[in-house]
């Protein structure tokens, strides 16, 4: 008896032993890190020493300090920001600025070693000088392009106000955004200052290179504070309010600064890379176009007439074509080729390369591959005339494969559009029918074809459809013919055009700027044009032929008349194209004719572009273990209150 008590307690014991520390389904450690101390102390002032360091009640974790941490003003060496166990040392390497705050801000960088609970927005500051300076400047960075929030672009201030600083002088003070663009610029002495925002490249804290992000304004800003208050709530868990609180603080003027940033046009000209992918072109890549093409030389081959340049729109992208199947069939083209470049100077030289172009597989790998297929085509007719079925004696000519655009349920203001693997060297259009059906008879129906605009193998068909009627769009075999000698295949499709009664027409009256040229947008959720229309005269933009569905609306400021949006150019003082977000979805049913009033400045732009569209999100906030306590006490039936589990 003795033994089996002896043996139940020994269970006892081993099975506590097992459960030691927190229970299965037991509270949990919630709080974040807590600071102890910091050497020297928060707030210090006449402050000597490059090296910091700051305590904490448990061990702690610093998440990539190099990207989360921003030390203004900023530094030219970086920074040696380190967590060892229950503390954070910080070694600062520039000489420290006299008469000067220094604000070290660690965000949500911090957490404890064991629950990843953050230490939210923590800042340490200390002064060089006699007094600390504890304004703050703040606003958001939007995408000029389309009022996107920019996350990670640094901020900054300058106390000179003359143009020239932002391309020669490092930022005074910075801040960078988060993931709603929203930055704060923190220790700001009393002054007048520009703001400034740079996605810098280089770290040198200036605009350098015109690769750069940025965004500029000649707008002034005083700092100043007042005393305000705001209302802070308290959560007993997830879903319920313990308290709403109305709390006193310190109100930093401006808040509100919203910078419209950009990317100036990259015009420095320079060769990103030549290719031969495939062994009929060459393909020649530029930072930059120009109106005057590279002029190519055959060194192991006659390049007269030997090329058909095919350019992109800008062009910078330049395909060569060749003619000749010969000079697809040789492995290697040597050539020399002259071109235009940017110097270090900024001005355009020429430039004159030799160049060995291998194509990627070779001709006797092409000639091989060729081979096995006509072998395997061979032993496969041969099967099928001994099985007495139908077979081919010749092997059949590769066809040239066009790409047709077309949709068998056609909008009325669609066009067809076909495109070609390769140049081509003939084009029939009499071999290219379109019929209409009227009262089940077929009729001819006109039509016009044209070579899209700056596109070479790309054609446009033009039609006048007219709504719920059948069409039948018929091309000959042969109607295309390549360079190579490769001819199309006969095609068909049917075509039938929509009812009007299937579409919502959409008229938005414009109203709020001075600009005479605006082009309006409507958008899909993806955030993308499916049309676009000129405002008129009398501040109207029209839509047509809408599918129903939900849709959003976008406007630019069309300052130039070239119908894009342009970006803008520091050195020119030039800022990008205006523009604007309808603030609401549209919402578009068949059948309908809608019209709305849009002010397009009525609303700040931070609070123009609808949530729903923005493809920038916010910064996941760390909050993953915040509620597991209030949830263990909803499983246990008793009542949790996380005390200082404020939201503001």
């Amino acid at each position: 008896m003795k033994k089996l008590i002896y043996i139940a307690l020994s269970l006892c014991t081993i099975m506590s032993c097992a459960r030691m520390g927190s229970p299965d389904g037991g509270w949990f450690d919630d709080d974040p890190p807590r600071v102890l101390y910091s050497i020297p102390a928060e707030q210090a002032t006449n402050v000597t020493d490059q090296k910091m360091t700051i305590y904490f009640d448990e061990f702690i974790k610093l998440a990539d300090p190099t990207q989360n941490v921003i030390v203004s003003p900023p530094q030219m060496e970086m920074p040696e920001i380190q967590a060892k166990g229950k503390k954070i040392v910080i070694a600062l390497k520039d000489s420290l600025v006299p008469n000067t705050t220094y604000t070290i801000d660690f965000s949500d960088a911090i957490t404890d070693n064991n629950e990843d609970n953050p230490l939210g927005n923590y800042t340490y500051t200390f002064s060089t000088g006699e007094q600390i300076d504890t304004f703050e400047v703040a606003g958001t960075v939007l995408d000029a392009s389309n009022l996107e929030p920019v996350k990670g672009i640094s901020v900054g201030l300058y106390a000179d106000l003359a143009d020239s600083a932002f391309l020669t002088k490092p930022l005074l003070r910075i801040a960078r955004t988060d993931g709603r663009g929203h930055f704060s610029i923190r220790g700001v002495a009393p002054g007048v200052y520009r703001v400034y925002a740079l996605q810098d490249m280089d770290a040198n804290y200036k605009f350098s290179q015109k690769s750069e992000m940025i965004a500029f304004s000649h707008e002034t800003y005083t700092p100043s504070s007042k005393p305000d208050t705001r209302q802070d709530t308290i959560w007993r868990d997830s879903l319920h309010i313990d308290n709403i609180l109305q709390v006193p603080y310190t109100h930093f003027y401006p808040d509100d600064i919203v910078m419209l940033a950009f990317k100036e046009i990259q015009s420095d000209r320079y060769l990103l890379k030549t290719e031969r992918k495939d062994p009929d072109r060459i393909g020649v890549f530029f930072s930059y176009g120009n109106e005057q093409l590279p002029v190519l030389r055959g060194l192991n081959f006659n390049a007269d007439s030997a090329f058909i340049v095919e350019t992109s729109l800008k062009k910078d992208t330049l395909t060569y074509w060749l003619r000749d199947t010969m000079l697809v069939n040789q492995d290697t083209l040597q050539l020399s080729m002259e071109y235009l470049m940017t110097d270090t100077l900024g001005n355009l030289v020429t430039q004159l390369d030799t160049l060995e172009m291998v194509a990627k597989t070779s001709y006797a790998k092409r000639l091989k591959a060729k081979q096995k297929e006509i072998d395997e085509w061979q032993k496969e007719q041969e099967k099928r005339k001994n099985r007495e079925e139908p077979y081919d004696s010749i092997f059949p000519a590769k066809p040239l494969e066009m790409r047709y655009e077309v949709s068998q349920s056609m909008d009325p203001n669609r066009s067809v559009f076909i495109e070609s693997p390769s140049p081509l060297e003939k084009l029939d259009t009499a071999a290219i029918h379109l019929y209409s059906k009227i009262d089940s008879l077929w009729y001819r129906a006109p039509f016009e074809f044209h070579r899209c605009d700056s596109m070479l193998r790309r054609y446009e068909m033009v039609v006048d459809w007219h709504p719920e009627t059948e069409y039948s769009l018929e091309i000959d075999s042969a109607a295309f013919v390549d360079i190579y000698g490769l001819a199309s295949k006969p095609y068909k499709e049917g075509i039938k055009v929509k009812s009007l009664d299937e579409y919502t027409t959409l008229q938005m009256q414009l109203s709020g700027i001075t600009e005479k040229q605006v082009v309006a947008q409507l958008l899909d959720k993806s955030d993308k044009v499916v049309q676009e229309a000129h405002m008129e005269q009398d501040g109207s933009a029209q839509f047509y032929y809408i599918t129903p569905g939900v849709y959003y609306m976008r406007a630019f400021a069309d300052s130039n008349g070239n119908g894009i949006w342009d970006t803008g150019n520091y050195r020119e003082d030039l800022q990008a194209e205006a523009v604007y977000y309808y603030p609401r979805e549209i919402e578009c049913k068949a059948k309908f004719d809608l019209t709305f009033q849009w002010n397009l400045t009525e609303r700040p732009r931070n609070q123009q572009k609808p949530a729903v569209i923005i493809q920038q999100k916010p910064d996941k906030e760390k909050k993953r273990k915040q509620n597991r306590n209030a949830e263990r006490a909803r499983q246990l039936g008793i009542e949790y209150v996380k005390k200082q589990q404020v939201v503001n």
